[in-house]
């Protein structure tokens, strides 16, 4: 690839909290579903993760990491926009944002993408794994409608309801199966988590992987044009492995 066509390749951007974010190893695990969906795509497929920990759609521009993501978006370039985790978190004041700051934030990602002449693709939140009696997991994210709001508002947007589509993949397995993708570590097992974990918010590798791939599928179901640009298929693959 010479570097005329580097600076010229199609970046896709992921603008996110934890769920979506590079982790460190201390941290394993634990995985965000962006690390799994960047190997989806072919060679001349750029994935810029700029997701962080902890961070809502205000801490996310006053850190000014928006700033930085957004100054590297190219013409046809796009971005991916999932918050809600933190942003409706009323607990935690440094990372709070109101509903009607949510939903601002939101549309000013979506207007500075466009201003770049790039294409937003709209999310909300993946589910938490929070089981009712009736055994189907509760709807924990408050913020989850206003993402679908703002969506109703840009309906040239790509929008993909990722709340509904995890709650629904989850509910499928059930909660046995369903915890073997979420941080679940019995003490004794793990260097990085010598007492043990129980996290029903982080997926693992294996989560994080069927997460990324519900992504594809609906991409590859509303016919998006990132759909056409994953890896080519090795003709080895092709063949039945057992």
């Amino acid at each position: 690839m010479t570097l005329t066509s580097q600076v010229l390749a199609l970046t896709i951007h992921m603008a996110g909290d934890s769920t979506m974010s590079i982790k460190d190893p201390k941290d394993y695990p634990e995985t965000g579903w962006g690390v799994p969906f960047a190997t989806f795509f072919a060679d001349d497929i750029n994935v810029a993760n700029y997701a962080k920990n902890g961070r809502s759609t205000r801490t996310f521009i006053e850190e000014g990491i928006w700033g930085t993501l957004i100054n590297t978006v190219k013409p046809h370039d796009y971005v991916i926009i999932q918050f809600g985790h933190n942003d409706e978190s009323a607990r935690k004041k440094d990372r709070f944002t109101t509903p009607k700051q949510y939903q601002e934030n939101l549309q000013r990602f979506i207007n500075d993408v466009k201003t770049k002449q790039a294409y937003p693709i709209l999310m909300s939140s993946i589910t938490r794994r929070y089981f009712a009696d009736n055994g189907k997991l509760k709807e924990t994210h408050p913020y989850a409608p206003l993402v679908q709001k703002v969506a109703l508002q840009n309906p040239d947007v790509t929008f993909i309801d990722m709340e509904r589509l995890t709650r629904d993949y989850f509910n499928q397995l059930g909660d046995q199966a369903s915890a073997i993708r979420f941080m679940h570590i019995k003490p004794g097992l793990h260097p990085n988590y010598p007492n043990g974990v129980r996290d029903d918010t982080h997926l693992n590798q294996m989560g994080a992987r069927e997460v990324a791939q519900l992504v594809l599928v609906a991409l590859r179901t509303m016919q998006h044009p990132l759909a056409a640009k994953t890896r080519p298929v090795d003709p080895k693959h092709l063949k039945l492995r057992y």
